[in-house]
């Protein structure tokens, strides 16, 4: 795989309802705050220059729990306080800064090229699709499946209500329809959830909350991240290469 482009050093951050985590290129610990429903984009800025006012950084890499467009937020996080819409991190951060869904960020720290899905098994379903090192935003989850969604189904509320041994099912059956609909090359599963799995379709493997930090990394990255077949994933505080292409 080729090499980042030398000199610019990426703050990966990656934001969730309980907790920011942030690591910046060239450590090897990620460094971590709670978050909440009181947490601001005003006061997540704050926390993390305090947290890591002995790293260098140049650029900034924001891995956001919500709707992602043309590189802005478009909606307010459910778990977070207000003010995310229209905040202006490069002002705030004095670097700049590129904006991606959450699970888009940890689905571009997986990828090893061709067609990819990444499916979050959390509260919700979080999803991303990367095509030839392209990231395509989209929402599986609010997909019809019966009456409900496929969310309804396989986020939590689903888990809990079906049971474990139906829950993984429909996820097996919804696995196979992707790969069929999506020509899928590869499916990656991530979230807290991906645990209850007992065991994983064919075609699937699972993700590392760790590579989200690989993800924000790449967002900067001059080249592609595609990896050869038989090369071997690298580790996430690397900070490999690769420009995707979000939108």
């Amino acid at each position: 795989m080729k090499g980042r482009k030398q000199g610019r050093r990426v703050l990966a951050v990656d934001i969730g309802g309980t907790g920011v985590k942030i690591l910046a290129s060239g450590q090897s610990e990620r460094r971590r705050f709670d978050s909440g429903p009181q947490m601001t984009p005003q006061r997540m800025v704050a926390q993390i220059g305090e947290l890591a006012a002995d790293w260098a950084y140049d650029v900034v890499a924001l891995g956001y729990p919500g709707r992602i467009v043309d590189g802005r937020i478009v909606a307010e996080p459910r778990n977070l306080g207000p003010g995310w819409v229209g905040f202006d991190f490069a002002a705030a951060f004095g670097r700049p800064v590129k904006l991606i869904n959450d699970a888009a960020m940890q689905a571009l720290g997986s990828y090893r090229g061709g067609t990819m899905l990444f499916l979050g098994l959390g509260t919700g379903l979080g999803s991303a699709l990367i095509v030839h090192d392209h990231v395509v935003p989209m929402e599986v989850g609010a997909l019809a499946y019966g009456k409900d969604t496929i969310e309804d189904h396989l986020g939590l509320r689903g888990l809990r209500k079906h049971g474990r041994k139906a829950w993984q099912a429909t996820f097996e059956r919804l696995v196979e329809r992707f790969t069929t609909a999506l020509y899928l090359d590869d499916i990656v599963v991530g979230g807290g959830n991906a645990k209850k799995l007992k065991k994983l379709p064919p075609g699937c493997r699972l993700g590392d909350n760790a590579l989200a930090f690989e993800g924000g990394f790449r967002l900067w990255a001059p080249v592609s991240f595609s990896e050869p077949k038989g090369t071997a994933r690298p580790a996430a505080a690397a900070a490999p290469a690769a420009p995707p292409a979000v939108g």
